[in-house]
């Protein structure tokens, strides 16, 4: 059937034939390279040349080592070339390091040929080296090469993070600004004159329901509120309840933004103190930085910098999913502070990852006169009384450590910068202590799943917040199952596991029993090596177990949650969780997080009693993590886990009736306003104007076959507010959909003019006839003049009981070309 064209017809043949294969070869000239001299049937070389050449090994990543072998070269008068893999910034410090260790090297771009006695350095690599005798060359290439990414930065919408719909499922409630809360009910494609256009669906009291076009996606918000299966209230269309609702809501928030401001100005008002630019220490330090930083990386360092700056102490939220780079962001922000002589202190909830930090700043501080120290558990008596008093006299620069750090005894010589780690992991009263030991110092919190009080103190303008969305490269999603607890699946999970040379967490968080579970995982699986830990271990046997499982002496490794904030070991890719009903969605989505920080699949199998009835709020919990397998997910994991159990409240009880009368995401919008207000910032104006213009203005199906990428998509286009923001959406929907067709195209043209109009205050566009009527609540003559104008004898105005401004149509002219032309014309008269 293949060969007949009767099944795949475009794809029965897969490669050229052998006859094929020559003529194309005999058309173009061509070389073929052989081990051995041998005869091929149907090639008739031309020519023969014999060229000897020497394999070598690749390098490995020490500089020692390459220096070794280039000075052996240099000294038969050979030409050296070094690929020094796939970054350009790698490659020029390599030549600036071999510089300096006396060999002559050039960063060379694109050379024209190799030079003898000298040494260039280029971007690339290959499976191995090679040395060539005869030509006097000699090729050493980085053992760890990877085609480079070419990334394209996409401008967000401040907060469009937070508002994302593509969760919405039928039956869902969600908030309208205008209208207030009602249901979901899906998309619904609609013919109105001829014209298709998206709508969403949404179900009222008293069986209303209202059409939302999608250009408007922008007015509605995913309902969060209370904590249980309450039914929720809807509001009646068209009454004025809702209104009421929202009158009542902003007063409130008035008073809580005066509270939140006091409690931040006496901060803000105190002198901190301002760093200076960075220096040529500073740009030393990030290039010896072994990977490619993603472009969230760099903004959130530019945005910590500019904190640091300034002469008001920082308060900053670094937000970012775990394995997605905070830590190196936070090192280059502790080297800004030490390298201007100030000390900086990192602050981590366990020893364990305490002891984790320390080495990896040891290694990355390598080469620098930076002193650092761990105060933890691991240290004796005696080793911390020198530290306490080290720091205290300013020998040491940076000091890592967990709540020890936090006593009376504790004393800093210059403190520069205050670095909180798992911040969720801390109570309010080591929160107060960390305000006592820096009232005036810069403050940098980390975080991959900010409690819900840090989420509204980030999110309400009070405290910055950056947000690290990208993840690494070559990093893939951690697969996610959760299922009844099966000791045959999970035995199998273990040797597949065991098949590709992986390591197992698996976690059974009882200590009384937890030596017995390893007992009985070794009768089950005799091959594996077994080994156990937990938190009432010694210093030196919980030392000795972690040894171990980095240098790969275990297969599994039985543990208590201890492994949450635990050191980072590339190698364990599956994760099996007992109870899993039992535990957090941030505790889950940390606990996932130790597996899947290489190029591997990993995978994470939450299990639960088998017949377990579970309640309603653990079901939720591990249908989140399991929904949230996707990179980026521990920021909408924390506003899940309010939707589970309530959104709480900011300074008292008597806002939470506030946040559940309006959702938390409106709530979160007034109150911001009123913040803003409360410093002297101009109210933001509502974008409400719709526009009803016979325009075929949707996302077909055919071009975006998923549901919830059309949601994103529609979310996307209504948040366009200028011009530069509809060509960032038109590129991104190129680079990954293709050329969109005439529909989106005339989304993207309704969601500008739209903001266009609104800006003007026209809250509504209809046409009738050939005439445009631009409704505004308010009679604005000044742009009714403009428009006459710029216009004329096209523009008509009526003052009636609802006013408006009429553009009369021109031949050859589409409405949204009429509108376009009026709209600029406002523009411009302005």
């Amino acid at each position: 059937m293949l060969e007949g064209g009767q099944l795949c017809k475009e794809l029965c043949r897969y490669g050229e034939d052998f006859d094929g294969f020559v003529r194309s070869l005999t058309r173009r000239p061509s070389v073929m390279m052989e081990t051995f001299a041998r005869s091929t049937v149907g090639l008739e070389p031309t020519s023969m040349y014999a060229v000897s050449c020497r394999q070598l090994p690749v390098w490995s990543g020490s500089v020692e080592l390459l220096c070794e072998d280039l000075k052996d070269a240099l000294s038969r008068r050979m030409a050296c070339v070094v690929l020094a893999g796939r970054e350009e910034k790698n490659a020029q410090v390599l030549a600036e390091d071999l510089q300096k260790q006396g060999i002559p090297a050039l960063y060379a771009p694109a050379p024209e040929k190799p030079i003898k006695g000298q040494v260039l350095v280029m971007v690339g690599g290959v499976s191995a080296g090679a040395e060539f005798p005869e030509c006097d060359t000699v090729f050493i290439t980085h053992g760890r090469v990877a085609v480079r990414r070419h990334k394209r930065r996409l401008n967000k919408q401040a907060g469009s993070e937070i508002h994302s719909l593509s969760e919405l499922t039928p039956g869902d409630y969600v908030v309208h600004a205008a209208h207030g809360i009602g249901l979901y009910n899906g998309i619904r494609q609609l013919d109105v004159q001829g014209v298709v256009k998206d709508y969403l669906q949404l179900q009222y009291d008293k069986g209303d329901t209202l059409y939302v076009p999608v250009t408007q996606l922008d007015l509605v918000s995913k309902y969060i509120g209370t904590k249980d299966d309450v039914k929720v209230k809807l509001h009646r269309l068209g009454g004025q309840e809702w209104q009421k609702t929202k009158t009542r809501v902003r007063s409130a928030v008035k008073d809580i933004a005066k509270e939140l401001i006091q409690l931040y100005s006496s901060r803000m008002a105190s002198p901190g103190f301002a760093f200076d630019p960075d220096g040529e220490w500073q740009y030393d330090f990030e290039r010896h930085f072994e990977h490619e930083e993603t472009e969230d990386q760099l903004r959130c360092i530019d945005e910590i910098k500019s904190d640091m700056e300034r002469a008001v102490p920082m308060d900053r939220l670094l937000c970012g999913d775990v394995g997605f780079g905070k830590t190196e962001v936070a090192l280059r922000a502790a080297f800004k502070c030490v390298s201007q002589s100030k000390q900086c202190v990192l602050l981590v909830p366990t020893t364990i990852l305490a002891f984790q930090h320390y080495n990896t700043i040891v290694k990355r501080f390598e080469g620098f006169p930076v002193t650092v120290e761990m105060l933890s558990r691991f240290r004796t008596p005696k080793q911390q009384e020198k530290i306490i008093k080290d720091m205290a006299d300013g020998r040491i620069d940076i000091l890592v450590g967990t709540h020890r750090m936090l006593s009376k005894d504790i004393h800093f010589r210059d403190l520069g910068l205050f670095i909180v780690d798992e911040e969720q992991r801390f109570g309010v009263a080591q929160k107060e202590r960390i305000k006592e030991l820096a009232p005036n110092v810069d403050v940098l919190t980390l975080s991959a799943t900010p409690i819900p009080r840090t989420l509204n103190m980030a999110m309400s303008g009070i405290r910055d917040m950056s947000i690290i969305e990208e993840a690494p490269q070559d990093r893939r999603p951690v697969q996610t199952y959760v299922l009844e607890h099966d000791n045959g699946l999970i035995a199998d999970a273990i040797r597949r596991e065991m098949r590709r040379g992986g390591q197992v967490y698996y976690i059974h968080n009882r200590v009384e029993t937890i030596e017995r579970v390893a007992a009985g995982l070794q009768m089950r699986i005799p091959e594996a090596r077994i080994a156990f830990a937990h938190g009432k271990m010694s210093e030196d046997e919980m030392a000795e177990i972690w040894r171990q499982v980095i240098d790969h002496e275990v297969d599994v490794l039985v543990c208590t949650t201890i492994i949450e904030t635990g050191v980072d070991v590339p190698n364990v890719n599956t994760l099996i969780i007992e109870n899993a009903d039992r535990f957090g969605l941030s505790q889950l989505h940390q606990l996932r997080g130790r597996v899947g920080r290489s190029s591997r699949r990993a995978f994470a199998y939450l299990t639960f009693v088998r017949g377990k009835v579970l309640t309603d709020v653990a079901a939720k919990r591990l249908e989140a993590i399991r929904e949230f397998t996707e990179f980026g997910a521990g920021f909408k994991i924390a506003m899940r886990d309010m939707e589970i159990r309530g959104a709480g409240n900011l300074l008292g009880a008597q806002q939470h009736g506030h946040m559940e009368a309006v959702g938390y995401d409106l709530y979160l919008r007034l109150l911001a306003d009123a913040v803003g207000e409360a410093k002297g910032a101009p109210r933001p104006r509502e974008a409400e104007c719709l526009i009803d213009l016979p325009v075929s203005a949707h996302i077909p199906e055919s071009y975006i076959a998923a549901n919830s990428q059309r949601l994103d998509v529609y979310r996307r286009i209504a948040d366009i507010r200028t011009e530069e923001d509809s060509f960032d959406v038109y590129d991104e929907l190129i680079d990954r959909f293709g050329e969109p067709p005439a529909a989106v195209q005339g989304l993207i043209d309704v969601a500008l003019l739209r903001n266009m109009a609104a800006n003007h205050g026209i809250y509504e566009v209809k046409q009738s006839g050939e005439t445009l009527l631009l409704y505004q609540r308010t009679l604005d003559l000044d742009l009714g003049s403009r428009l006459s104008a710029a216009l004329p004898g096209r523009v008509m105005i009526s003052a009636g009981s609802k006013p408006y401004l009429a553009v009369k149509g021109k031949a050859g002219l589409s409405s949204l070309d009429v509108l376009r032309e009026a709209m600029q014309a406002a523009e411009k008269g302005e």
